[in-house]
Protein backbone atom coordinates (compact mmCIF):
# COMPACT_ATOMS: atom_id res chain seq x y z
CA UNK A 1 0.00 0.00 0.00
CA UNK A 2 1.74 3.44 -0.87
CA UNK A 3 1.32 5.96 1.60
CA UNK A 4 -1.72 9.00 0.70
CA UNK A 5 -1.65 12.20 1.91
CA UNK A 6 -4.73 11.46 3.91
CA UNK A 7 -2.56 8.86 5.65
CA UNK A 8 -0.55 11.61 6.23
CA UNK A 9 -3.05 14.42 7.35
CA UNK A 10 -4.59 11.62 9.31
CA UNK A 11 -1.25 11.28 11.08
CA UNK A 12 -0.62 14.87 11.71
CA UNK A 13 -3.98 15.75 13.19
CA UNK A 14 -3.45 12.98 15.93
CA UNK A 15 -0.28 14.46 16.70
CA UNK A 16 -1.36 17.79 16.99
CA UNK A 17 -5.06 16.84 18.70
CA UNK A 18 -3.04 14.11 21.17
CA UNK A 19 -6.30 11.90 21.10
CA UNK A 20 -7.95 10.26 18.34
CA UNK A 21 -11.41 11.67 19.16
CA UNK A 22 -10.42 15.25 18.76
CA UNK A 23 -8.40 14.22 15.57
CA UNK A 24 -11.40 12.69 14.56
CA UNK A 25 -13.48 15.46 14.92
CA UNK A 26 -10.96 17.86 13.52
CA UNK A 27 -11.50 15.76 10.58
CA UNK A 28 -14.75 15.60 10.36
CA UNK A 29 -13.99 11.46 10.58
CA UNK A 30 -15.20 8.83 12.85
CA UNK A 31 -12.75 7.86 15.58
CA UNK A 32 -12.55 4.09 14.29
CA UNK A 33 -11.67 5.57 10.70
CA UNK A 34 -9.08 7.70 12.02
CA UNK A 35 -7.74 4.25 13.82
CA UNK A 36 -7.65 2.33 11.13
CA UNK A 37 -6.34 4.77 8.52
CA UNK A 38 -3.49 5.30 11.58
CA UNK A 39 -2.78 1.69 11.71
CA UNK A 40 -2.57 1.73 7.98
CA UNK A 41 -0.16 4.41 7.96
CA UNK A 42 2.34 2.41 10.61
CA UNK A 43 2.09 -0.74 8.87
CA UNK A 44 2.99 0.72 5.63
CA UNK A 45 6.00 2.16 7.96
CA UNK A 46 6.58 -1.07 9.49
CA UNK A 47 8.13 0.76 13.10
CA UNK A 48 6.19 1.93 15.80
CA UNK A 49 5.57 6.30 15.08
CA UNK A 50 3.96 6.71 18.90
CA UNK A 51 5.36 5.19 22.08
CA UNK A 52 1.94 3.63 23.50
CA UNK A 53 -1.33 2.79 22.65
CA UNK A 54 -2.91 6.13 23.96
CA UNK A 55 -0.91 8.25 21.28
CA UNK A 56 0.11 10.80 22.93
CA UNK A 57 4.08 10.51 22.98
CA UNK A 58 5.91 10.18 19.49
CA UNK A 59 8.81 7.69 19.11
CA UNK A 60 12.04 9.76 17.42
CA UNK A 61 11.57 7.74 14.67
CA UNK A 62 7.84 9.15 14.63
CA UNK A 63 9.10 12.63 15.58
CA UNK A 64 10.93 12.85 12.32
CA UNK A 65 8.03 11.55 10.50
CA UNK A 66 5.69 14.12 11.55
CA UNK A 67 7.98 16.94 10.54
CA UNK A 68 8.11 15.71 7.25
CA UNK A 69 4.54 14.90 7.31
CA UNK A 70 3.55 18.83 8.23
CA UNK A 71 6.54 20.07 5.54
CA UNK A 72 4.44 18.01 2.70
CA UNK A 73 0.81 19.25 3.73
CA UNK A 74 1.93 22.53 4.43
CA UNK A 75 2.93 22.48 0.55
CA UNK A 76 -0.12 20.29 -0.61
CA UNK A 77 -2.23 22.82 0.91
CA UNK A 78 -0.11 25.61 -0.30
CA UNK A 79 -0.21 23.87 -3.76
CA UNK A 80 -4.09 23.37 -3.99
CA UNK A 81 -4.90 27.19 -2.57
CA UNK A 82 -3.16 28.62 -5.39
CA UNK A 83 -4.58 25.76 -8.42
CA UNK A 84 -8.27 27.08 -6.48
CA UNK A 85 -6.55 31.22 -6.77
CA UNK A 86 -5.48 30.21 -10.17
CA UNK A 87 -9.02 29.09 -11.31
CA UNK A 88 -11.34 32.32 -10.14
CA UNK A 89 -8.40 34.62 -11.43
CA UNK A 90 -7.39 35.19 -7.77
CA UNK A 91 -3.97 34.37 -8.63
CA UNK A 92 -1.67 34.39 -11.71
CA UNK A 93 0.24 36.71 -14.12
CA UNK A 94 -0.55 38.79 -17.02
CA UNK A 95 1.42 39.94 -19.33
CA UNK A 96 0.47 43.37 -21.63
CA UNK A 97 1.95 44.81 -24.79
CA UNK A 98 0.63 48.05 -25.39
CA UNK A 99 1.63 51.21 -27.61
CA UNK A 100 3.50 54.03 -25.22
CA UNK A 101 0.39 56.37 -25.32
CA UNK A 102 -1.92 53.66 -24.81
CA UNK A 103 0.63 52.67 -21.40
CA UNK A 104 1.02 56.35 -20.45
CA UNK A 105 -2.62 57.83 -20.58
CA UNK A 106 -5.37 54.97 -20.65
CA UNK A 107 -3.64 52.52 -19.14
CA UNK A 108 -3.41 53.82 -15.03
CA UNK A 109 -6.93 53.85 -15.11
CA UNK A 110 -7.83 50.44 -15.67
CA UNK A 111 -4.74 48.73 -13.51
CA UNK A 112 -5.89 50.61 -10.67
CA UNK A 113 -8.86 49.10 -11.18
CA UNK A 114 -7.73 45.89 -11.91
CA UNK A 115 -5.49 45.95 -8.95
CA UNK A 116 -7.88 46.27 -6.71
CA UNK A 117 -10.19 43.74 -7.87
CA UNK A 118 -7.50 41.00 -7.91
CA UNK A 119 -4.46 42.03 -5.67
CA UNK A 120 -2.48 38.71 -6.17
CA UNK A 121 -2.50 38.80 -9.75
CA UNK A 122 1.36 39.88 -11.30
CA UNK A 123 0.65 42.36 -14.20
CA UNK A 124 3.78 43.04 -16.90
CA UNK A 125 3.23 45.75 -19.12
CA UNK A 126 5.65 46.47 -21.74
CA UNK A 127 5.08 49.48 -24.12
CA UNK A 128 6.49 49.41 -27.72
CA UNK A 129 5.39 50.50 -31.38
CA UNK A 130 2.32 48.56 -32.70
CA UNK A 131 4.44 46.28 -34.75
CA UNK A 132 5.89 45.08 -31.49
CA UNK A 133 2.91 44.60 -30.24
CA UNK A 134 2.19 42.34 -33.08
CA UNK A 135 4.93 40.43 -33.09
CA UNK A 136 5.07 40.31 -28.74
CA UNK A 137 1.42 38.47 -29.09
CA UNK A 138 2.19 36.19 -32.22
CA UNK A 139 5.69 34.89 -30.25
CA UNK A 140 3.49 34.07 -27.61
CA UNK A 141 5.44 36.95 -24.99
CA UNK A 142 2.15 38.94 -24.75
CA UNK A 143 -1.35 37.44 -23.69
CA UNK A 144 -3.03 40.90 -24.37
CA UNK A 145 -2.00 43.92 -26.60
CA UNK A 146 -3.47 46.95 -27.19
CA UNK A 147 -2.44 48.79 -30.21
CA UNK A 148 -2.96 49.35 -33.58
CA UNK A 149 -3.29 45.79 -35.08
CA UNK A 150 -3.87 43.72 -38.21
CA UNK A 151 -5.59 40.47 -38.06
CA UNK A 152 -3.39 37.45 -36.83
CA UNK A 153 -4.00 34.04 -36.70
CA UNK A 154 -5.51 32.65 -33.21
CA UNK A 155 -5.98 36.14 -31.89
CA UNK A 156 -9.30 38.48 -31.39
CA UNK A 157 -9.46 41.69 -32.35
CA UNK A 158 -11.77 44.41 -30.66
CA UNK A 159 -12.00 47.91 -31.59
CA UNK A 160 -11.57 49.76 -28.74
CA UNK A 161 -11.36 53.47 -30.18
CA UNK A 162 -10.64 55.56 -32.89
CA UNK A 163 -7.81 58.74 -32.35
CA UNK A 164 -7.87 61.34 -34.89
CA UNK A 165 -4.19 62.71 -36.06
CA UNK A 166 -3.11 66.20 -35.85
CA UNK A 167 -0.05 68.00 -36.34
CA UNK A 168 2.23 68.54 -33.12
CA UNK A 169 4.34 71.71 -32.97
CA UNK A 170 5.49 73.94 -30.68
CA UNK A 171 3.45 76.56 -28.91
CA UNK A 172 5.25 79.13 -31.45
CA UNK A 173 5.58 78.17 -34.51
CA UNK A 174 3.97 79.69 -37.47
CA UNK A 175 1.26 76.87 -37.93
CA UNK A 176 0.37 77.36 -33.67
CA UNK A 177 0.29 80.97 -34.03
CA UNK A 178 -2.24 81.25 -37.42
CA UNK A 179 -4.48 79.28 -35.22
CA UNK A 180 -6.60 77.25 -37.96
CA UNK A 181 -6.75 73.58 -39.37
CA UNK A 182 -3.15 72.74 -40.65
CA UNK A 183 -3.53 71.59 -44.64
CA UNK A 184 -0.97 68.88 -46.38
CA UNK A 185 0.64 71.87 -48.03
CA UNK A 186 1.45 73.94 -45.39
CA UNK A 187 3.46 71.14 -44.24
CA UNK A 188 6.10 71.85 -46.81
CA UNK A 189 6.83 74.71 -45.16
CA UNK A 190 8.05 72.90 -42.50
CA UNK A 191 10.74 70.47 -41.29
CA UNK A 192 9.03 67.13 -40.67
CA UNK A 193 9.58 64.49 -38.60
CA UNK A 194 8.75 61.52 -39.72
CA UNK A 195 7.43 58.41 -37.29
CA UNK A 196 6.40 54.70 -37.22
CA UNK A 197 2.56 55.84 -37.33
CA UNK A 198 2.79 58.18 -40.34
CA UNK A 199 2.88 54.90 -41.87
CA UNK A 200 -1.16 54.69 -41.07
CA UNK A 201 -2.19 57.78 -43.10
CA UNK A 202 -2.28 57.22 -46.74
CA UNK A 203 -3.68 60.49 -47.73
CA UNK A 204 -1.96 61.59 -51.34
CA UNK A 205 -1.62 65.32 -50.22
CA UNK A 206 0.72 63.87 -47.39
CA UNK A 207 3.03 61.50 -49.00
CA UNK A 208 5.54 64.01 -50.39
CA UNK A 209 5.58 65.38 -46.92
CA UNK A 210 6.48 61.62 -45.55
CA UNK A 211 8.74 60.86 -48.71
CA UNK A 212 11.00 63.68 -48.38
CA UNK A 213 10.99 64.33 -44.48
CA UNK A 214 14.78 64.50 -43.06
CA UNK A 215 14.13 62.72 -39.98
CA UNK A 216 12.26 58.91 -39.17
CA UNK A 217 12.05 59.01 -35.04
CA UNK A 218 9.96 55.99 -34.35
CA UNK A 219 10.47 56.77 -30.39
CA UNK A 220 7.82 59.23 -29.51
CA UNK A 221 9.74 60.35 -26.22
CA UNK A 222 12.89 60.73 -28.25
CA UNK A 223 10.40 62.93 -31.27
CA UNK A 224 8.45 65.03 -28.67
CA UNK A 225 11.71 65.92 -27.11
CA UNK A 226 12.73 67.09 -31.01
CA UNK A 227 9.58 69.01 -31.71
CA UNK A 228 10.22 70.48 -28.38
CA UNK A 229 13.92 71.84 -29.54
CA UNK A 230 11.91 73.45 -32.26
CA UNK A 231 13.62 70.86 -34.54
CA UNK A 232 10.40 70.31 -36.88
CA UNK A 233 7.10 69.07 -36.33
CA UNK A 234 5.50 66.32 -36.68
CA UNK A 235 1.77 63.73 -37.13
CA UNK A 236 0.75 61.92 -34.23
CA UNK A 237 -2.80 60.89 -32.97
CA UNK A 238 -4.08 63.31 -30.32
CA UNK A 239 -3.35 60.56 -27.74
CA UNK A 240 -0.01 60.44 -28.11
CA UNK A 241 0.50 63.99 -27.16
CA UNK A 242 0.63 62.86 -23.92
CA UNK A 243 -1.18 65.50 -21.33
CA UNK A 244 2.03 66.89 -19.34
CA UNK A 245 3.11 68.23 -22.84
CA UNK A 246 1.30 71.34 -22.53
CA UNK A 247 4.13 72.99 -24.27
CA UNK A 248 3.21 71.39 -27.79
CA UNK A 249 0.24 72.29 -29.70
CA UNK A 250 -1.97 69.82 -31.39
CA UNK A 251 -3.65 71.16 -34.87
CA UNK A 252 -5.95 69.65 -36.39
CA UNK A 253 -5.83 69.27 -40.07
CA UNK A 254 -7.96 70.64 -43.00
CA UNK A 255 -8.38 68.07 -45.06
CA UNK A 256 -10.27 65.10 -44.57
CA UNK A 257 -10.14 63.66 -40.94
CA UNK A 258 -7.32 61.02 -40.67
CA UNK A 259 -7.74 58.39 -38.31
CA UNK A 260 -6.11 55.13 -36.45
CA UNK A 261 -7.65 52.51 -35.52
CA UNK A 262 -6.66 51.06 -31.66
CA UNK A 263 -7.28 47.15 -31.19
CA UNK A 264 -7.75 45.12 -28.16
CA UNK A 265 -6.10 41.53 -29.06
CA UNK A 266 -6.13 38.78 -27.03
CA UNK A 267 -6.71 34.91 -27.54
CA UNK A 268 -9.75 32.90 -27.58
CA UNK A 269 -11.42 32.92 -23.74
CA UNK A 270 -10.88 28.99 -23.58
CA UNK A 271 -7.47 29.30 -24.01
CA UNK A 272 -6.41 32.17 -21.89
CA UNK A 273 -6.21 32.29 -18.22
CA UNK A 274 -8.64 33.26 -15.75
CA UNK A 275 -6.23 36.15 -14.99
CA UNK A 276 -5.84 37.36 -18.59
CA UNK A 277 -9.63 37.01 -19.61
CA UNK A 278 -10.41 39.28 -16.54
CA UNK A 279 -8.09 41.76 -17.22
CA UNK A 280 -9.63 41.98 -21.25
CA UNK A 281 -13.20 42.25 -19.22
CA UNK A 282 -12.12 44.96 -17.16
CA UNK A 283 -10.60 46.62 -20.40
CA UNK A 284 -13.76 46.28 -22.14
CA UNK A 285 -15.72 47.95 -18.59
CA UNK A 286 -12.89 50.88 -19.25
CA UNK A 287 -13.85 54.46 -21.08
CA UNK A 288 -12.08 53.58 -24.33
CA UNK A 289 -14.22 55.87 -26.37
CA UNK A 290 -11.87 58.93 -27.33
CA UNK A 291 -12.99 59.61 -30.49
Amino acid sequence: MSIKIEMLRCFAAVVEHGRLADAASSLDRTTSAVSMMLSQFEDRIGKPLFETSRKSKLTPLGTQIYNEARRELDHFDRTISNIEGLAVAQIGRVRLAVTPSVGSVLMPSVLQTFMARYPDVRVEMRDMTSVGVQQALSAGEADIGIATLGPSPGLRLERLFTDDFGVVCRKDNVLALANVPVSWSDLGNQTFIANGLCSLVHHPGFQPTLQNAPLNVPNTSSLLALVRAGVGVTLLPKLALLPMADDLAFLPLADDRVQREVFLAAGEPHLMSPAANAFVATIKTSDFHHS
